[in-house]
């Protein structure tokens, strides 16, 4: 794909000042190139529990979230690890992009979303003519993964009642920025996510409740003592 040969006829296809790629990671592309970039930019819709990637399936697009919320695990079949829950503007597919040929993990809407696409043979065009935004990619893959392992050292460290404070405290102050919340995942989810029975997490946010420190509504958690969350999660 020639960029300098597709500008003439893409170049009026979208508004370089309203595209979100442009916020999300090219900072540094000519507004020529920002023009393509915009005008090859593809969306999907995605329903809750739509499986947006499979583990295995060849990869063919940079992906990214535009709007809704995500998990990244891996499964063997029973039992599903989860890797990471992506918010909008997260990356999804950043972690096989260029190491892999193929997704070494599964995508799956946890409530209904928006994710844009770019075919990789661009992205990588784009980074070989590119060195500034190809360090720019590398940045920012890597602060994605340094907070995927970060947010594991951190679930990892913490006791059962510490890790489940840990993952209240994450939803609500990086996932939905609210004390009052409905949780995206089930209580099997969150087990898996931190490493423990789903029989322990019940119990645990059935104490929470007991003590005063939340409020469940069916799917829905108020944290009503946002300090005492804080100091189990750090005592965990």
């Amino acid at each position: 794909m020639d960029i300098e040969k597709i500008v003439s006829k893409d170049f009026l296809d979208c508004i370089c000042k309203d595209c979100d790629l442009k916020n999300l990671f090219f900072e540094h592309v000519k507004k020529e190139e920002m023009q393509i970039v915009c005008s090859k930019n593809t969306q999907q819709i995605f329903k809750k529990g739509e499986i947006i990637s499979r583990e295995g399936d060849e990869i063919k697009n940079f992906t990214y979230l535009k709007s809704g919320l995500v998990k990244l695990y891996r499964s063997d079949g029973e039992k599903e690890q989860i890797i990471h829950i992506a918010k909008p503007y997260d990356y999804v597919s950043i972690l096989s992009i260029f190491s892999q040929t193929k997704y070494q993990y599964s995508v799956t809407a946890l409530e209904d979303s928006v994710t844009c696409h770019l075919e990789m043979s661009f992205v990588t065009e784009m980074a070989e003519k590119n060195s500034v935004f190809a360090l720019d990619l590398m940045r920012r893959m890597s602060e994605i993964s340094d907070k995927i392992i970060m947010e594991m050292l951190e679930i990892r460290k913490r006791n059962l009642r510490g890790r489940v404070a840990f993952m209240l405290l994450y939803f609500a102050n990086e996932i939905f920025e609210e004390i009052s919340f409905e949780l995206p995942v089930s209580r099997k989810e969150i087990a898996e996510y931190i490493g423990m029975s789903t029989e322990n997490v019940i119990r645990t946010l059935s104490e929470f409740r007991k003590d005063k420190i939340i409020k469940i509504f069916g799917k829905t958690i108020e944290i009503v003592d946002n300090d005492g969350l804080v100091r189990i999660s750090r005592l965990g």
